[in-house]
């Protein structure tokens, strides 16, 4: 057994400890062990790097190492939760390292250095920008069909928080991204050619739709918007703005000087997106006309 044992560490420690091997770490952490005869090439006696092979390690090596930011945010509270700074590999820092080993002798070691990505919102622009509300609108939902509140709920929270810029398109679905089942999304009634169906996801159309009104009502740059191919009961008549993954999205551009926030709840038979800015804010309100409180007949049976 004794023996057994003894084999086993030596493998290890000979797997571990190749010679002329260069050992790539992360805050002591090993990220990688290579050779530099996997990158080089000889030619006439001259050293030639593989610059197909090296670019691919260090595409590899960086998104093993990147992390992404993730903006600060308010949570349902009302405080305002720290961002996060992330990181990304130094390329420059490692290739100089990277080209010292592999044009050297023996084995190498480098320690890889990061370089930090800040977020795009942080909780100075946050306080900033949450302070005038410009636009808001609120549509009504039958909160006992499971299915399409969970829809509901799951897209809401995926558009909450959003920051537009000036100048910036905003894109529905690119905010929500794809509802599909392994996102948590359920089977719900859904409008498909003019006809009442059952699709993955059923529900996210009265999102959009109640942000096209707040977004309206805010004077905003509508960019691209279409209607269902027939009247839904949770918006009044040309107020709605369908949305499918593989077809039409509802986009608007933030013609504004001033950052927008974009707030959304969807919970106990209610949808509700508030827009909200800066004081200085100069903008021009539309007036758009309000949903009814009252739940449609639709709603109250199938929708």
């Amino acid at each position: 057994m004794t023996q057994v044992c003894m084999i086993i560490l030596i493998l290890l420690a000979q797997a571990v400890d190749l010679p002329d091997s260069l050992e790539v770490t992360l805050q002591g952490e090993t990220l990688a062990i290579v050779n530099r005869d996997d990158f080089t090439n000889s030619l006439l006696d001259t050293l030639l790097i593989d610059r197909e092979k090296t670019d691919h390690f260090i595409e590899k090596l960086d998104q093993q190492i990147h992390r992404d930011p993730v903006n600060a945010m308010i949570n349902d509270d009302g405080e305002t939760v720290q961002g996060q700074v992330g990181y990304k590999l130094d390329q420059e820092a490692f290739m100089e390292d990277f080209y010292a080993y592999i044009f050297g002798n023996g084995s190498g070691k480098i320690e890889v250095s990061v370089l930090d990505i800040y977020p795009e919102v942080d909780s100075e622009l946050l306080a900033h920008i949450r302070v005038q509300p410009i636009g808001e609108y609120v549509t009504y939902y039958n909160s006992n069909n499971k299915n399409r509140s969970h829809n509901i709920s799951l897209a809401s929270e995926a558009m909450d928080n959003h920051v537009v810029f000036p100048n910036e398109t905003f894109s529905f679905n690119r905010a929500v991204g794809e509802r599909t089942l392994a996102k948590g999304y359920v089977s719900a009634p859904v409008i498909v050619k003019g006809e009442f169906s059952e699709g993955v996801g059923g529900g996210i159309c009265q999102v959009s739709s109640t942000l096209f009104n707040a977004v309206d009502h805010a004077g905003l740059k509508i960019v691209q918007r279409f209607s269902h191919s027939r009247r839904v009961p949770y918006v009044p008549p040309g107020r709605d703005a369908t949305v499918s993954w593989y077809g039409p999205d509802f986009t608007f551009q933030n013609n504004y000087n001033q950052p927008i926030l974009i707030r959304t709840k969807g919970s106990n038979g209610s949808m509700s997106v508030t827009l909200y800015s800066s004081d200085v804010i100069n903008y021009q309100p539309r007036k758009v006309p309000e949903a009814s409180p009252r739940l449609p007949k639709e709603i109250n049976s199938d929708l």
